[in-house]
């Protein structure tokens, strides 16, 4: 949970580095909150099937966008790559599956352009 809060307290932050903890732990609390809410939303009939989202998910979603693009951007200047990465995305199935190979490799040894490697720094 501290991961998930620290991502939440640097909440439009693109520089620097996040390490594979942080962005992963941030993604599973997420998906979890998500899921509880869509329950939630079920319950109280505020589940839009045709958007696949409910009131409370929606909200959810806008309040951690930021954060977890600024989480995203500096996993990325983790392994040395710009944040402009995050626009391959965009590009249908190959990009998601770029963005996931990106998002799950290693850091750069030692400093970058980006800052001092995380592992390094207890927080």
């Amino acid at each position: 949970m501290n991961w998930y809060i620290q991502v939440l307290k640097k909440y439009a932050v693109f520089t620097g580095r996040a390490r594979r903890k942080e962005y992963w732990f941030f993604v599973l609390i997420s998906l979890i909150i998500l899921f509880i809410l869509a329950f939630i939303d079920n319950a109280t009939g505020t589940l839009n099937e045709d958007r696949g989202m409910g009131l409370l998910g929606g909200i959810y979603s806008l309040a951690v966008l930021l954060p977890g693009l600024g989480v995203s951007v500096r996993r990325l200047h983790d392994s040395n790559r710009s944040g402009w990465w995050m626009l391959i995305g965009f590009i249908p199935i190959l990009g998601s599956i770029v963005l996931l190979v990106f998002m799950l490799l290693g850091s750069t040894p030692g400093d970058n352009q980006y800052g001092a490697n995380p592992k390094g720094i207890k927080a």
